[in-house]
This record gives structure tokens, C-alpha cells and sequence, in this order.
């Protein structure tokens, strides 16, 4: 009796877990309704002295069904099982049990409602529409065959007896009671479920308030961390619910800072060791805030072990390595990079080029090297620079002016323009501060590493600042450093969809041109620019002279405009000129921005090129990569692309989740160090890359500039398709060639 109760309760717990899909609920549920259903109808047919065969024949269905239900779910395989089962149910079940159980003159009509039941509950989309009508063709195809062919029907209900008919309608209709209850209960489960959520998200953004109020230096740090944690925490691949924990583990790692002393914490200069020793004591006051809180454990985790160092020099214990729980490593790299990327009491804002070399040189030390190694992908993969601190004047979100009284007094934050055509609307109007002066908007393009208009030579030199050129809404520009500028204005006849003070914006940028259109109330400025070359970035800053900038909005196209969008001012700029071997050449200007056809890896794969670095390069990770993936259509990011592995030739390699496991060997026995590393890239050199399969199992292995790197690369599927690509960071690949 124990077990059935414990039982009762597992498959109740599943039921009404909200972090399992809720068709799989629903499949699980309507199996076990059926089941019963199936073995209750095994004794009504021996009282009503059905054949042996077709009893037996019950019986032989409802075990296979509960062995394949209980195999779908142990193999986590619902999806098809749900498919196979209609199939059987529609074409096999339902036609066995109208010729069986008597035909349409006794009850199995009623049974036959099991099928249309299932098919409602259990399918969805286009396949639930088919399987219906399906079912429909198939009992009119059974009730015309029985009734030409009454032989075919086994009947054996006789005169009045309808027992049968009455056990199929009481048990049908037990399976539907459990059904609407079941649905009933989720629904009013999920309700109190999320009324509960909302109570929470509430009372955990108010501790947040509380402490942003208090440190005026962190607005926003909370909620970032949180949502970098998760991000790792899916890279790692935890589950749903993990992620979740983590996130809110994270929104509250700083609370304790409402214990601290708030002269202490909005300090402006660099602290004391007395004061640094009295912020410290947040960590412990964090998790005694939160060790209320019984519902959620591990709530105190973050606020308690979020300064803990992986080499054991952290605080508040000094723990060590996996002595330090896992969602406090998590938070650890992720509060991190969130300090070195914001605006604090003592420093600035650093570039992710800088921000990633902090944490390589802090992987194995500061930070668990597993979730910095997933930071680092995560910076690789932001190409845009979104994971950074927004400031609201500067995010020209609407919220606030941007006053520019002298020319360029102000510079807003910069907006990253590229293939998706950017539109900025906004109102300019005269400063009041200066009103005998015409007001004169404007716009700087320009590059840096932060995406920031910088004009004092060591931020200039810092972030690699670069400006193209400086573009008036009336039409005239002042040129930078770029090869060519066209600028034309038309008058508008008419534009009654625009105030007097209102501008529109449409920027966009495809490889080594840019096009921008500003457009008023009275006349349309179009400007083309023909950047020096492909590989920078461009950013709009908003500037100007004596004008205020309010109502500020942005959006950003979903698809990318085709390269022949912009008619070109000047010749494009290339750095793949050289002999081209059996696939075309790649210059890969940004992260994975470009990539060679997939090369099908059989047995045994030999690709020698030629690698240079683009003129941009200065990073040791720019240079060429290596990727093992498949897909139906052997590109990268094709349909069904599943990636294995990223070897990039400075020796670092990145696996993706649970679809492979990766085992890197690098050898720097011959290495002259970094900075030659980056010189022999600038100058190019000849590179060969092997590569061995055997079934699951791929070596991979190359010897460059004192780096040897062999790669074991495990696949945990059964995948008869393997393809290699070549593409990296700021690299031109020439000269490829492939020997099988």
C-alpha cells in the first residue's frame, strides 16, 4: 500500500512540476488515465463473456502500452512516443476495437471517443488537424465495412444486455473526469504559481531599490549581474529552474550593503583599509538577511560567497576552488565583468578587449576557469557591445535632454550602426542657454573600443579612437579620417508627418561604406561615406552646438540589407588579393564574421593556408579558428547546425554544451612569447591542420609559431556528417587548400 502511495505521489509531483512542458504532463496523465482505463476493461469483458481472444488481446495491448509509455519517458522520447501512439491508436487500436467489441451496436463507439480525446489533449498544430481527420475516415471506413460485412464484427452482445455499453461509458467517462480535473487543478495551480512569482519578483526588486538607493554607484548592477549569471548558468547547461534560482540568487548578492554605513559606500575616493574592512562586512550581512527566507536555501549563497577568490585570497572564509558553491563561482565572474564594464567611484568604464584580458589573467586565480572561459565566449559573441552599463541621458530612451550649449560640449553615447538599417527620431531645439544662436545638431561617426566619443590623446590612444568624419543636419560635414564623402540635400514639398522640430535618422553601414539620410520637417540630407576600410566599427554620436535633443527613440531593422545597398563611392577595400586554392579566399573582419564553405571530414583531412592578420589586429585571439560541426546543409548556422567544437590556433578551444566533449593539448615548448605570437600574425605565415575521424572520435592537430595544439573531440550523438570550416577574428585566410 506504501509503495502504490509513494507511487500516487511521484507521478502527482510530475503532474504539477511547472519546469516540465505541460504537453508531456498532459501525455503522462492521459497514459496512466488509459491504462487503468485498459486493465478495468479486461473483467468487464470476461462478465460479459467476450472471446478469450479478444481478452487476451486487451490485455497483450495495455501491458505494451504501459512497457513503450514508461520507455518514452525514461528515454525522455514523448515527443515521437506521442506521434507513434496516434498512429497506432488511429490505424491499429480503433479499428480492432470496433470489429471486436461488437461494431456500432454495442459500446465500443463509446471507447472509440478515447481516440478524439487523446488526439485533442495530447497533439498540437498541424499534425493534431491531420490525426483528426484521419480518425474520421478511418471509423466511417470501419462503420461501411461493417455494415456490408456484418461477419467481420464479433459480436457478442446480445438482446438487451448493455453492460458493455454502461463499463465503456462509467470508465470513458473517468478517463475525461481525470482530464478536466487534472486541467482544472493545473490551471488554478499555475495561477496561485504565478501570483506567488509576482509576489516575489516584487519583494526581491524592492531590497534591490533599497540597496541601489543606498550606493548611488551601483544603479542597475543587480539586475546585470543576475542576468549574466543566468546566461552562464545556461552555457553551462543547468535547467530551467536552476537558471532561474541562480538569477535571483544573484539580484540579491549585494543586499547586505543596506547594513553598511552609507558614508562608507558612496565614498568618492579610494577607501581605507578601516572602511574597506567595514564594506566587507556585507557578505555576512547579506546572508543573514536572507537566511529568513527557508523556502529558497540557497538564496544566501551569492550574498555570503560572491568575494570568495578560486586561489582561496577572497572573503569573507578564504575558501578555495570547489569549496566555494558553484552559484557563487557563477555570480563571482559575473559581478566582474559588470564592475569593469560600469562607471565606479574609482575607475571608468574598460573596453571588452581590455575587460577580456582581465579575465584570462584572472581564469585559475580570481575567477573558476570554467565560467570564465563561458564569460569570455559570451564577450566573444557580443559583437555589439550590449552587455555593458546604459546610462539613461546617454541610452536616448526618451527619459532625458541632451544639451549641447558649445560646439561638441556633449557627445552622446555612441550607436553602433551596421547591416540592420538604424532609425533614430528625435526632437532638436534651441538652448536656452544660448538663445541669439541658431541652433546647429550634428553627428560624429566614429570607432573605439568602448563605443564613446573621446577627445584628450590618452583615452584617444587608450580606446583606439578613430573618427571618420562629423556630418550637420543641413548637409555640410567636416571630414576625418576616411577615403571619400558624397553629400546631397532635396527640399521635401511637403511633410505633414513631422513637426517643425523633429528629425529622423536612417544609418547603416555594409562593409567598407556607410549611408546615412537625416531628414526634417523641410529638406532630406543623404550622406555616403567611404570608411578607410571594412574591419572598424562605426557609432553615431549626437552633437552639435547651442541645441537640446529630447524625445530621442531607437530602432533596429530584424534583417540585414543586402551589400548592394549602397552604391559605392570608392573601390572596396580587401586583404584577400592573394592565389586562391580550392575554396575561395575569407577575410574574417570581426569575431566569426565570415567563414569558408563546410570541407566534409571522412577519414582523414589535411587543410593547409595562408593566414594574415588585418591591419586592425592587435589581440592575440585574432587570428584564424577551426570549427567541427554538422548540419543538413553543411554551412555554418544551417538547418539543424549543431557545432562540436572551436579550436582557435592560439590554443584555447570552446565545446558546445552536451553535444561533444573536448580534450585540448597545447604544447608551447618553442613559444617566443605573446607579443612575437602577434608579430609573426601581422606578417603571415603558412599554416597546416590535420584531422582524423573515427566514428564519434575526431583528432585534430597543427604546429604555429611555437604553439602545438592536438585536440580530442568527442561526439555523444551518432552523426554520419561531419564537416570543417575555417574562419576567426581580423584574419585573412588565402590560399586554402584540402588534401582527403
Amino acid at each position: 500500500m506504501n509503495k502504490i502511495k509513494k507511487l500516487f505521489k511521484r507521478l502527482t509531483d510530475y503532474a504539477y512540476d511547472s519546469s516540465v512542458n505541460v504537453k508531456e504532463r498532459l501525455f503522462v496523465v492521459f497514459s496512466v488515465a488509459v491504462l487503468l482505463a485498459l486493465f478495468a476493461a479486461v473483467p468487464c469483458g470476461i462478465i460479459m463473456h467476450e472471446p478469450i481472444d479478444a481478452t487476451i488481446s486487451t490485455v497483450i495491448g495495455a501491458i505494451a502500452f504501459t512497457v513503450y509509455v514508461i520507455y518514452a519517458i525514461s528515454e525522455k522520447g514523448i515527443a515521437r512516443a506521442k506521434i507513434v501512439l496516434s498512429v497506432v491508436l488511429v490505424f491499429i487500436f480503433l479499428p480492432a476495437m470496433f470489429f471486436t467489441n461488437g461494431g456500432g451496436c454495442s459500446g465500443a463507439p463509446i471507447w472509440l471517443l478515447l481516440g478524439t480525446i487523446y488526439i485533442s489533449l495530447i497533439l498540437e498544430g498541424r499534425f493534431k488537424r491531420i490525426m483528426l481527420f484521419c480518425e474520421v475516415i478511418v471509423m466511417i471506413i470501419c462503420w461501411i465495412v461493417g455494415y456490408m460485412y456484418p461477419n467481420l464484427v464479433t459480436e457478442y452482445t446480445r438482446g438487451s444486455n448493455y453492460f458493455d455499453t454502461i463499463a465503456g461509458l462509467f470508465i470513458v467517462s473517468g478517463v475525461v473526469y481525470t482530464m478536466i480535473t487534472f486541467q482544472n487543478n493545473l490551471i488554478r495551480r499555475e495561477e496561485q504559481q504565478k501570483n506567488m512569482k509576482r509576489l516575489f519578483d516584487q519583494t526581491t526588486m524592492a531590497l534591490v531599490n533599497a540597496v541601489e538607493m543606498k550606493d548611488k554607484y551601483t544603479h542597475g548592477h543587480s539586475v546585470r549581474v543576475a542576468e549574466y549569471s543566468r546566461r552562464i548558468a545556461e552555457e553551462y547547461g543547468k535547467s530551467k529552474n536552476e537558471c532561474e534560482e541562480i538569477y535571483y540568487v544573484a539580484l540579491l548578492h549585494d543586499v547586505g550593503k543596506i547594513g553598511v554605513d552609507g558614508m562608507v559606500i558612496n565614498k568618492a575616493g579610494k577607501l581605507t583599509e578601516e572602511e574597506y574592512e567595514v564594506i566587507k562586512t556585507h557578505s555576512v550581512l547579506g546572508s543573514q538577511i536572507l537566511s529568513c527566507i527557508t523556502e529558497y536555501p540557497n538564496l544566501g549563497l551569492g550574498a555570503l560567497f560572491h568575494h570568495e577568490r578560486y586561489d582561496g585570497k577572497g572573503y569573507p572564509y578564504g575558501l578555495k576552488g570547489s569549496d566555494i558553491p558553484e552559484i557563487a563561482r557563477i555570480i563571482a565572474v559575473a559581478e566582474a565583468y559588470d564592475s569593469m564594464t560600469s562607471k565606479r567611484r574609482y575607475s571608468d568604464t574598460m573596453s571588452q578587449d581590455q575587460v577580456r584580458e582581465e579575465l584570462i589573467e584572472g581564469s585559475g586565480s580570481q575567477f573558476d576557469p570554467e565560467f570564465a572561459k563561458i564569460m569570455l565566449h559570451m564577450i566573444d559573441l557580443d559583437t555589439e557591445y550590449d552587455m555593458k552599463e546604459r546610462e539613461d541621458i546617454k541610452q536616448l530612451g526618451g527619459k532625458d535632454n541632451l544639451i549641447i550649449d558649445a560646439h561638441r560640449e556633449e557627445v552622446s553615447e555612441g550607436i553602433l550602426i551596421n547591416p540592420y538599417m538604424t532609425t533614430i527620431h528625435m526632437k532638436v531645439s534651441l538652448d536656452k542657454k544660448n538663445p541669439s544662436h541658431r541652433p546647429m545638431p550634428s553627428l560624429i561617426l566614429f570607432d573605439s573600443l568602448d563605443g564613446h566619443f573621446h577627445d584628450d590623446a590618452v583615452n584617444i590612444e587608450s580606446f583606439l579612437y578613430y573618427e571618420y568624419c562629423e556630418i550637420f543636419f543641413d548637409g555640410h560635414y567636416k571630414e576625418g579620417g576616411i577615403r571619400k564623402i558624397k553629400s546631397k540635400v532635396a527640399k521635401i514639398l511637403s511633410s505633414d508627418s513631422m513637426g517643425p522640430d523633429e528629425y529622423r535618422i536612417e544609418a547603416i553601414k555594409i562593409k567598407d561604406h556607410a549611408l546615412i539620410r537625416i531628414t526634417g520637417k523641410e529638406q532630406a540630407v543623404e550622406v555616403t561615406i567611404a570608411l578607410p576600410d571594412s574591419i572598424r566599427y562605426a557609432y553615431i554620436g549626437l552633437t552639435g552646438e547651442a541645441c537640446r535633443y529630447s524625445d530621442v527613440r531607437i530602432e533596429k531593422a530584424d534583417t540585414p540589407r543586402e551589400p548592394g545597398f549602397i552604391s559605392r563611392i570608392a573601390e572596396e577595400i580587401t586583404y584577400i588579393d592573394g592565389p586562391v586554392g580550392d575554396v575561395p579566399n575569407v577575410q574574417v573582419d570581426g569575431y566569426r564574421s565570415d567563414t569558408t564553405d563546410g570541407i566534409e571530414l571522412k577519414e582523414h583531412l589535411k587543410i593547409s593556408f595562408h593566414t594574415k592578420s588585418l591591419p586592425t589586429a592587435r589581440l592575440v585571439w585574432h587570428c584564424p579558428y577551426l570549427v567541427v560541426y554538422s548540419s543538413k546543409d553543411g554551412k555554418v548556422n544551417g538547418e539543424d547546425y549543431t557545432e562540436y567544437s572551436l579550436l582557435r590556433l592560439d590554443g584555447e578551444s570552446w565545446e558546445a554544451g552536451d553535444k561533444a566533449t573536448n580534450n585540448l593539448i597545447v604544447d608551447r615548448h618553442d613559444f617566443d612569447g605573446w607579443d612575437e605570437w602577434k608579430k609573426a600574425n601581422m606578417e603571415g605565415y603558412d599554416c597546416t591542420v590535420t584531422f582524423e575521424r573515427n566514428d564519434r572520435k575526431i583528432v585534430t592537430r597543427t604546429i604555429n609559431n611555437g604553439i602545438s595544439i592536438k585536440n580530442i573531440s568527442t561526439i555523444n550523438t551518432d552523426v554520419k556528417t561531419i564537416y570543417v570550416s575555417l574562419t576567426g577574428d581580423q584574419c585573412a585566410l588565402t590560399n586554402i587548400r584540402i588534401e582527403k
